[in-house]
C-alpha cells in the first residue's frame, strides 16, 4: 500500500512551516480519505490564532528561507537609499466564510477601519482625490503619490469611474449569476497614458456564484495582486477585499462563500527582516474574529464605515501582548539611475 506524505503547506506553497517542533511528518494512507482530510487540516492549525496568522508565519518565514533579493529595486526610502526586497513568487491564501476563516491577524494590530475606509474611496467614491480620502476617512498614507494636484492621477478609483467597473459587476452578477466573467480589471493600459501615481497592486477580482449542495447560494471571490509588501499590508489588502465580498454579495443577495488571493510577487523589505523574524516568534491571540455588516442595509453606495466592523477581534489585548511595528517603506516610480549596487553593497 502506497503511502502518501505530501502535507496541505506543500500542496499550496510548496514548503512545510519550520516553526513546527518536529521535522517528522504524519503518514498518511492513500485509503483512508477521512484521516487524511484530519491530518491535513491539521497541519495549517498547529498554532492557534486566526487562519491569517498561520498563513503569515508560513509566508514570512518561505520568504526569509527562499526568498530572492532584487539587484536593481524600483523603490527608495526616504532617505534615498536603495530599498531592496527579498521575495518569493506565486502564493496563494484560502479562506472559507462559512467556517469562520478570516485573513485577519493578531501578530500585531491592524488598523481595519482606515483598512475599510480606502476600499470605500476606491470603489463606492471611485475617487482619486486625496483630500476627499483625508476628510472622509483620515488616511494621508496615499499622499507620497500626489502628482501634483491633490491625485494620485488615472490609477484605483479613478479607473473604476471611468470604465464604470463597479456597477457593470453589480449588473452582471444580478443578471447573469451563473456567468464567469464577473471581473473587475483595474490593469488599463490606456489610463496609464495620462499623469498617474503607483500602479494598482491589488488590480484584478474574479468572481463567481455558487448553488451549494446545502440549498444556500454563496458568493465567491478570488483576489489577484501583482505585487505585495507583506508585512506592511498584505493582511491589510485581504481584509480589505473580504469586506468588498461582503458588501457586494449583500447587494446581490448572496452568501459571502469563499475568498482566495492570489499574488505574483510578495517581498520582504531588507529593513523589514529584523520585523519579520520578531513576528514569526510571536505568540498570536486566540480569538475568532468575524466581519459584521448593518442588516438593514443592502445597497452597495450605502455604507459607510460605521456600517462594517470586526467584532471578537480585541485590537487592546493584541497590542498589548504584539505591539504594533513602524515600517520603513520603500516608494516605488523613483529615479534609480545612476545607483551601482555593487558599490551599495560594499558599503
Amino acid at each position: 500500500m502506497a503511502d502518501y506524505i505530501e502535507t496541505k503547506e506543500q500542496r499550496l506553497f510548496g514548503l512545510v512551516p519550520i516553526w513546527k517542533t518536529t521535522k517528522s511528518k504524519t503518514t498518511i494512507h492513500v485509503d483512508s480519505e477521512q484521516k487524511a482530510t484530519n491530518e491535513n487540516e491539521s497541519e495549517l492549525n498547529i498554532i492557534t490564532g486566526t487562519k491569517g496568522d498561520r498563513y503569515t508565519k508560513t509566508i514570512v518565514q518561505r520568504i526569509l528561507d527562499e526568498g530572492c533579493l532584487d539587484q536593481w529595486p524600483s523603490s527608495k526610502y526616504g532617505d534615498g537609499v536603495p530599498a531592496h526586497t527579498y521575495s518569493i513568487n506565486h502564493v496563494m491564501t484560502t479562506y472559507d466564510l462559512t467556517k469562520g476563516e478570516i485573513p485577519l491577524i493578531t501578530l500585531r494590530p491592524i488598523a481595519v477601519k482606515f483598512a475599510i475606509g480606502e476600499l470605500l474611496w476606491i470603489y463606492q467614491d471611485q475617487s482619486n482625490n486625496l483630500d476627499l480620502l483625508k476628510e472622509k476617512y483620515g488616511i494621508t498614507w496615499w499622499d507620497e503619490w500626489d502628482i501634483g494636484d491633490r491625485t494620485i492621477g488615472a490609477v484605483y478609483g479613478e479607473t473604476v469611474k471611468r470604465h464604470n467597473l463597479v456597477n457593470e459587476l453589480l449588473d452582471d452578477i444580478k443578471n447573469n449569476p451563473d456567468g464567469r466573467r464577473h471581473i473587475i480589471n483595474m490593469w488599463q493600459v490606456d489610463d496609464y497614458k495620462d499623469k498617474h501615481g503607483l500602479k494598482p497592486c491589488a488590480y484584478q477580482t474574479a468572481w463567481n456564484v455558487r448553488h451549494g449542495k446545502d440549498g444556500v447560494d454563496y458568493l465567491d471571490m478570488c483576489l489577484y495582486q501583482r505585487s505585495s509588501d507583506f508585512m506592511a499590508a498584505g493582511c491589510i489588502n485581504q481584509v480589505q477585499y473580504l469586506v468588498f465580498l461582503h458588501l457586494v454579495a449583500r447587494h446581490c443577495g448572496y452568501v459571502p462563500g469563499r475568498f482566495s488571493w492570489f499574488v505574483q510577487n510578495i517581498q520582504i523589505y531588507d529593513r523589514h527582516v529584523d520585523l519579520a523574524k520578531e513576528l514569526i516568534a510571536r505568540e498570536p491571540v486566540d480569538c475568532q474574529p468575524e466581519i459584521w455588516i448593518n442588516p438593514e442595509k443592502k445597497d452597495f453606495y450605502s455604507f459607510t464605515v460605521d456600517d462594517i466592523k470586526i467584532k471578537g477581534y480585541p485590537r487592546k489585548q493584541i497590542a498589548e501582548k504584539n505591539p504594533q511595528m513602524r515600517f520603513d517603506i520603500g516608494h516605488e516610480n523613483i529615479d534609480t539611475e545612476g545607483f551601482d549596487l555593487k558599490e551599495f553593497l560594499s558599503e
